[in-house]
């Protein structure tokens, strides 16, 4: 008996290794100390030179049940994009540059090639982020996963100015939401996905006319990372008054975390078109419209507070960014929450 027998092939853990090294070297930053293969990543402080009082900023997801697709699909190049979305968004809504990303793979069995192919979608986003992919784990887990199946999560770390920090807590009445266009889902509601839909190869590979393609690709569409846009909006000279990132419980739950008590948030669900992937999920699972916008990001995944002389060129910044903003909605006195009208 040796360790391979036991499921664990170690080999097959340098293989991965070795794989990984092109892509994780395209990520760099000037402030990545050593190579890969350490027993940590180690990254100089010098970013946070000139702020007066710097604040670092974390964050930490996952994928959830959007995985479950890509197993169906054998489609593993993108999903790892999302896995960084989900982290980096949450720090750049804090106001915070994202400096560098962890990984964490937990699999059945090691496959190289498949886990060269998570990880270079892991680096794609970081690429987009600015961040630098400076380690991570990939461990095998026989007996506890399906050798087929893996697990991604992944940690974050950003840096910004305590007086740049975007808290929310100058949203006043008056003030415009601005929100920027996703790319579909995203990586939240797949729970629910799976229960309207076939979870078939032959339901995934079934094309739309609606769609412009097919669900499984469609759905697959790895979740947009705004970092670059709200940076844009910050050096045009904009102050972001608030900031949500729109996740899992959609409007309701996520609008809410960016305002301070008193205020009240307006979405005009006109004010943009939302995408054909919503209305396909709320027809075929008979989903009532509020719990479509508790849910789903309902194609906006980033929503901006703010001050309403600051709205032209903050929908420029985004433009050129290479982002699509919409002016969607705006502040109100009144009990903390979400109108949706």
């Amino acid at each position: 008996m040796d360790y391979k027998k036991a499921g664990v092939d170690i080999e097959a853990g340098y293989r991965s290794v070795e794989l990984i090294k092109e892509h994780v070297k395209k990520t760099m930053r000037p402030e990545v100390l050593g190579g890969l293969g350490g027993f940590s990543g180690a990254f100089s402080m010098a970013a946070l030179k000139g702020m007066e009082n710097p604040v670092l900023v974390s964050g930490t997801d996952g994928v959830g049940t959007k995985l479950k697709l890509a197993f169906l699909m054998d489609r593993h190049d993108t999903i790892g994009i999302d896995c960084v979305a989900m982290c980096v968004n949450d720090i750049a809504c804090a106001g915070a540059e994202p400096l560098f990303f962890l990984d964490y793979i937990a699999c059945g069995k090691n496959y190289p090639e498949k886990i060269a192919a998570i990880v270079k979608g892991v680096a794609d986003g970081c690429v987009q982020a600015g961040a630098a992919l400076v380690g991570g784990e990939t461990a095998e887990h026989p007996g506890m996963m399906p050798e087929q199946e893996y697990d991604l999560a992944g940690f974050a770390v950003g840096v910004a100015d305590e007086k740049n920090l975007v808290t929310g807590e100058n949203i006043r009445e008056g003030d415009v939401l601005i929100g920027m266009a996703s790319s579909g889902v995203h990586s939240n509601g797949f729970s629910l996905v799976r229960k309207v839909f076939d979870m078939t190869v032959e339901s995934m590979n079934t094309w739309y006319d609606e769609l412009g393609g097919t669900l499984g690709e469609t759905l697959l569409t790895p979740t947009k990372i705004y970092v670059r846009a709200l940076k844009a909006v910050r050096d045009c000279g904009a102050v972001i008054k608030g900031c949500s990132h729109i996740t899992g419980g959609g409007f309701y739950e996520n609008i809410p975390r960016m305002l301070p008590e008193g205020i009240r948030a307006v979405m005009n669900k006109d004010s943009y078109e939302v995408p054909a992937i919503f209305r396909l999920i709320q027809r075929n699972g008979n989903i009532d419209e509020k719990m479509m916008y508790n849910t789903y990001n309902m194609g906006l995944g980033m929503v901006l507070a703010v001050d309403p002389a600051d709205v032209s060129r903050v929908m420029e910044a985004i433009r050129k960014a290479g982002e699509t903003p919409y002016v969607a909605g705006r502040c109100e006195n009144g009990e903390k929450g979400v109108s949706i009208c």
